[in-house]
């Protein structure tokens, strides 16, 4: 039996498949009706006004035959098909192609409920808040607050998605689910999971273990997730992007994953990583594209110095990072380097805005830092928060005027240049007593 000919039939084909597909199963449209399905599979009594195909006719065709057939279409349309006995086993067997199920109302539970037992091999899944006075059961350990607030409201077994075996990708967004569910970490085909707003939820990265070939994990703004990054090493062939946001409760070096052969992105931003971006070398991350940093690591976004000292020889270490195929950093963050300033806690550091006259123009005193590129050749400056810049100390030596670089390299070397007014001549912060001088002058 050929299927592109079945999928292909004309409107003059007689064939039983074909004849059924048409008249009962309704395959082309996109508006699935969640209420036909509101708890089981309908008997043919219940779908008045719809063409059923006779069974005799229909059952012809093998449920392997028709499985085939049903890997074209998307989950709705599967869904009104199983129209008798054999297309009904023929969903069950049904690899489902790629289409979100998106489970954000009472009706769309329902259906996903249905088809739990009705279409278990469906691979994506989407799930948010249902409304109202609503809720998924909670889990272990839950919010106790939470489950004393909603403790008159409708629960629904959320643990039933256990049943789609075949599940790649799986999203859960905004949603009150409130504990820890140990069916999240139940999905042996999973690639993609991505969990964000689920403020009561409790999630270790310890749970992964349970997804083996997970290639793309995206946690943003959970409070309650916690763990190691070293838990990740279950994952070391197969994670490819790593975006973990806002969880403070998350902890472990960053280089712990510096071996990850396929890992091209890697966001730790507002978590507790630590480590020091200095101990990257050039064989560590062989295929990122992009890392961002918590101010926890040394020389991660919005990193605080404690003393200027520490800045030159800093900065020669990370040289060598911004000279990688492909880059590292985003160029937006390279230009003004990350958010790195001078701590307030630095012995280097003085109090000058009680004394500052804010109606003067004499900007505030260096204690921000930034990259500075003209040509090829790379340097890095102390300058003010309104972009006053002391001298450049540069990285690279400057090219030569026989180059082919040179000529680009010296019309942006005016362009940077233009900012060094006030602290001409300082390479590194003025002190105290030198920027009131300068003020006053």
């Amino acid at each position: 039996m050929s299927v592109d000919n079945d999928m292909q039939a004309s409107s003059g084909d007689q064939s039983p498949l074909a004849q059924s597909t048409r008249a009962g199963a309704g395959v082309g449209h996109s508006n699935f009706d969640f209420d036909m399905y509101p708890s089981a599979p309908p008997s043919p009594e219940s779908m008045n006004g719809m063409h059923v195909a006779d069974d005799e006719a229909a059952e012809a065709v093998s449920a392997d035959e028709v499985a085939i057939i049903f890997s074209f279409l998307p989950p709705q349309d599967i869904m009104r098909a199983r129209v008798c006995t054999t297309w009904r086993e023929a969903a069950k067997k049904t690899l489902v192609p790629p289409a979100a199920l998106k489970v954000d109302s009472l009706k769309s539970f329902n259906a996903m409920r249905v088809m739990c037992t009705a279409l278990p091999n469906l691979q994506q899944l989407s799930i948010s808040n249902i409304n109202g006075r609503h809720k998924y059961i909670d889990g272990e350990d839950p919010d106790e607050r939470r489950a004393r607030y909603t403790a008159n409201y409708t629960t629904h077994n959320i643990n039933i998605i256990s049943s789609f075996r075949k599940l790649c990708s799986l999203e859960i967004r905004g949603s009150y689910l409130s504990g820890r569910y140990p069916a999240l970490s139940t999905f042996p085909l999973l690639t993609k999971l991505s969990i964000s707003y689920c403020i009561y939820l409790k999630f270790d990265l310890d749970m992964l273990v349970g997804i083996p070939l997970l290639k793309e994990l995206q946690l943003i703004h959970n409070p309650r997730l916690t763990g190691n990054l070293s838990s990740l090493r279950v994952l070391i062939e197969t994670l490819e992007k790593v975006d973990i946001r806002f969880s403070r409760n998350i902890e472990g070096n960053f280089m712990d994953l510096a071996d990850f052969p396929r890992l091209n992105k890697l966001d730790l931003r507002s978590t507790s990583a630590t480590g020091d971006i200095r101990d990257i070398d050039g064989h560590d991350f062989p295929a990122l594209e992009r890392l961002d940093l918590p101010h926890t690591v040394l020389g991660g976004a919005c990193y605080k110095f404690q003393h200027i000292s520490y800045v030159p020889s800093f900065m020669r270490a990370i040289h060598s990072l911004l000279q990688r195929t492909p880059p590292l950093f985003d160029q937006h963050l390279l230009s003004e380097a990350f958010g790195w300033d001078l701590s307030e806690a630095s012995p280097d550091w003085y109090d000058w805005e009680e004394r500052y006259d804010w109606e003067s123009e004499t900007p505030p005193p260096p204690f921000n830092l930034r990259f500075v590129r003209a040509g090829s050749r790379r340097g890095w400056s102390w300058c003010s928060d309104n972009g006053h810049s002391c001298e450049i100390n540069w990285l690279d030596p400057e090219p030569s005027s026989e180059s082919n670089d040179y000529a680009t390299y010296a019309e942006q070397l005016q362009r940077v240049q233009w900012d060094i007014d006030i602290y001409r001549g300082y390479y590194e912060i003025p002190t105290e007593d030198e920027y009131l001088r300068l003020r006053e002058e």
